[in-house]
């Protein structure tokens, strides 16, 4: 790629950032990466009505907290700054009244009364109200009006927008990377609105201004967009500017039914839709993150990159570096992504593992406090060595190794049906003895010496191992006895059977 791969990400602050606008990111980013080029985060916040304090922070760090940084953007390198639509609003009026000189815009007074008016006739009609070429010449604006008319107006102070003229009779021939050569007939175009009557350009201008003086070399952005690459692929051949390259990403939907995802469909099935928790200050509500729902950044980036994406190969565990290497728009699918759940906790098992132990146990005490205030950090690490392999996140530890921390209360009665019979006490009582006679207390040593007692006995495994793991843990669960034996040592081993003995 011979020009210099400049890609941005350029998000609303309308409140948390979606899933799907991490993916976008994400795939901005590996484009980027992979070309040599730079990764720009624009905030498009000119709707200011729908404007949320706090989402920018938000979209910040949930891009950091995802490892997938922005080289330019707010308060970061402003080489083509300023990065916030609000502060540029000074810029967009200037290129507005570019267009309405060349004939290629024009000034509209229609009222929203009266646009509302006609929609409701066409309604009534059984048709569709589009303001383009078969009427504009029929409504309230400067091609209908005469030159002194709209002069009046404009001196009086009247509301009004700026309108693109869509041309009449053509046909567009759009490429996209993704989804290859699109046709359009501009008749089927309405002629959209480039700037309100607040004074303030509406997305498709400033979105096409800045990209071209941010000198964007490629606009990789959702489905949803692509409505909108008409009319901005004719702004810029307006503007005698050089478009950039388009790809449009799938959307990734529910995992059941149809529709693209929502964070409805996470509340309902129990899981985020949000990289991080966001807390709704007008309705107190919080909604649940990735972040704090225990999943690693890493399992985050590895399961959205394959939302849309496949490397074409049976290979699934990328790090960001082999995504970056990997990484390929032409191999985008088109059609929707389903989200899947349980594959997004396939990834964070797999992660888990990847995790060094002493890292585990520091985020483990952090998770409960209380109860690991006075353990030592290096017994939880060797603790977690023994049970990661049946954890997917953090907080599955305490389940899955409580009784490495505290003795058991309650016994599990199933357990307990299984385990004690009418010999248990006696068995139990006998290997109290065995047990206290071992000197060197090492896993090796403690298994050696109750597995040859129980092969001089005679007797099934079961017989013994199923009540001493009774004993141990409150139930027929958990890792090696030995280790858990070991892990405790030789007087909580003791205690713990006595315990049993007396309760049953």
């Amino acid at each position: 790629m011979s020009k210099n791969v400049r890609v941005r990400f350029a998000p609303s602050p309308t409140g948390p950032l979606h899933i799907g606008g991490v993916r976008t990111a994400l795939f901005n980013y590996l484009f980027a990466k992979k070309h040599g080029g730079t990764f720009v985060l624009r905030i498009e916040d000119t709707d200011q009505n729908r404007y949320v304090e706090g989402a920018e922070n938000y979209i910040v760090e949930s891009l950091k907290w995802c490892g997938i940084p922005f080289e330019e953007g707010p308060g970061t390198n402003e080489k083509f700054g300023p990065y916030r639509q609000s502060e540029r609003k000074h810029l967009y009026k200037a290129y507005a009244d570019q267009l309405i000189a060349e004939g290629k815009a024009y000034y509209a007074f229609d009222s929203a009364e009266e646009l509302d008016a006609h929609r409701k006739d066409h309604e009534e009609k059984g048709k569709t109200f589009i303001y383009n070429w078969h009427n504009r010449l029929k409504l309230k604006n400067s091609l209908s009006l005469s030159a002194e008319e709209v002069q009046e107006k404009l001196n009086a102070g009247e509301d009004y927008v700026i309108r693109f003229k869509s041309p009449q009779d053509e046909t567009l021939h759009l490429k996209d990377i993704i989804r290859g050569d699109i046709k359009i007939d501009t008749n089927t175009l309405d002629d959209k609105v480039l700037f309100k009557a607040d004074g303030m350009p509406t997305y498709h201008l400033a979105n096409i201004v800045d990209d071209h003086l941010m000198e964007i070399t490629h606009v990789i952005r959702g489905e949803e967009w692509l409505p909108s690459l008409a009319l901005h692929v004719m702004l810029y051949d307006a503007f005698g500017w050089e478009a950039p390259e388009f790809a449009h990403l799938p959307l990734i939907l529910k995992p059941t039914g149809k529709g693209k995802l929502s964070k409805r469909d996470g509340d309902k099935l129990g899981f985020p839709v949000f990289p991080l928790a966001w807390k709704d200050e007008q309705t107190g509500d919080i909604s649940r993150g990735y972040r704090e729902d225990g999943y690693f950044p890493e399992a985050v980036v590895n399961f959205l990159a394959f939302l849309g994406w496949n490397p074409g190969t049976e290979q699934e565990i990328f790090s960001l570096e082999e995504l970056i290497e990997a990484f390929d728009l032409e191999k985008v699918h088109k059609a929707g992504a389903r989200f899947d759940p349980d594959k997004t906790k396939w990834f964070n098992h797999h992660y888990m593992q990847e995790q060094h132990n002493d890292d585990l146990a520091e985020q483990f005490k952090m998770v409960y406090p209380e109860e690991l205030n006075d353990i030592d950090i290096n017994y939880i690490s060797m603790v977690i060595g023994l049970i990661k392999e049946r954890a997917t996140f953090v907080y599955d530890f305490w389940n899955l190794g409580h009784f490495f921390f505290q003795t058991p209360e309650e016994l599990d009665e199933k357990s307990v049906k299984k385990a004690w019979k009418e010999d248990t006490p006696e068995l139990m009582k006998e290997l109290i003895t065995v047990i206290d006679s071992i000197e060197d207390y090492s896993q090796e040593v403690i298994q050696n010496t109750i597995k040859g007692w129980i092969t001089s006995k005679e007797i099934g495994f079961g017989k013994v191992m199923m009540p001493l793991r009774l004993s141990l843990v409150g139930s027929l669960q958990g890792p090696d006895v030995f280790d858990i034996m070991y892990m405790i040592g030789k007087n909580e081993s003791i205690r713990r059977i006595d315990n049993l003995l007396n309760t049953l």
